[in-house]
């Protein structure tokens, strides 16, 4: 029986919303740049989807992994002169490396300690990037000159617009096609019971390590996006603030949903320029605001949604 966590990941819906998304959100240089920012945070909370919704993983490093990346292109770019595109393709084999490394001692623990064990991580290479100054720029950061990218002939924001664009679709695509596999049957299974899953010959801890090196993946990736797209980069952006918003952004979005990785994802991106207006008050506003929608929809805002609708539906029938 196909698990019902399974179908917001269908590839024609998700890819079509998508693709008439990504061709007719932005009008103006600023929504162009929320767009982005939208699309790169979007791709961190689908990897990250997968290991809190379905391995059922809980990690506070992956703005290391973040980091990472765009630490990568920009030391690899600025100090060395080698190609962002080929930075790009190193970095995100190293990042699978460095999580199956981390990830075998570490996804053994459960509940809080895992929490505590990623968060120790991201706090060291946090702490790695604000002191190393003479290679990363310690806590000012560093400049990538990416201004000369074109896309056909397009300007640098709308090439990044469309780069960034696909690479969420991409990933879109590839979590579904991940989800329909042996593998993405196994991590569903886990979902459900970690130890049905075990009865019935599924190595857990293998699958769990799967999805970390996977969500470890995208972030890496997303983190490269936004460095090329940014041109700076400082610790704060991968630093335990950012992993703390990626795991809210998962939550507040729904566990288990695509739509919800891009709501989620969009609340933390688009909200807040909305909420600039009530200046030192801002912060305040944001976290009440979550605090209501987790009350009001404790599932996150796309499950919710869709069972509010699916029980009008039977009611109506």
């Amino acid at each position: 029986m196909r698990n019902k966590l399974a179908s917001p990941y269908a590839p024609p819906v998700i890819i079509a919303a998508s693709i008439v998304l990504i061709s007719c959100l932005p009008l103006t240089n600023f929504q162009v740049r929320m767009a982005t920012l939208l699309f790169i945070f979007s791709t961190v909370v689908l990897g990250k989807n997968l290991l809190m919704g379905y391995a059922g993983q809980i990690s506070l490093g992956h703005g290391a992994f973040f980091g990472l990346g765009a630490y990568t292109v920009a030391i690899g770019a600025a100090r060395y002169g080698l190609s962002p595109w080929l930075l790009t393709a190193m970095s995100l084999p190293a990042a699978g490396v460095i999580a199956w490394i981390i990830g075998r001692p570490i996804l053994k623990l459960r509940g809080y300690h895992l929490a505590m064990a990623t968060l120790a991580f991201g706090s060291i290479f946090a702490m790695v990037l604000t002191n190393a100054v003479h290679i990363t720029g310690g806590p000012d950061g560093m400049a990538l000159d990416m201004a000369a990218v074109r896309l056909f002939g397009m300007t640098p924001r709308w090439s990044w617009y469309w780069i960034c664009g696909g690479v969420l679709v991409l990933a879109m695509y590839l979590l579904a096609s991940l989800l329909d596999s042996p593998t993405g049957r196994e991590m569903r299974a886990i979902h459900d019971s970690e130890i049905a899953a075990g009865v019935l010959g599924i190595d857990v801890a293998q699958a769990k390590l799967r999805a970390f090196v996977i969500s470890a993946v995208f972030t890496t990736l997303a983190g490269c996006c936004f460095v090329m797209f940014d041109r700076y980069i400082t610790p704060q952006s991968a630093g335990i603030l950012r992993s703390i918003e990626f795991v809210t952004m998962t939550v507040v979005g729904g566990l288990g949903s695509a739509i919800g990785s891009i709501i989620g994802a969009a609340i933390f991106v688009v909200l807040p320029q909305f909420l600039t207006v009530f200046h030192e008050y801002e912060q305040a506003i944001l976290g009440l605001i979550l605090v209501i929608i987790m009350v009001l929809l404790p599932k996150g805002i796309a499950p919710s949604l869709a069972g509010w609708l699916r029980s009008r539906r039977a009611s109506s029938c």
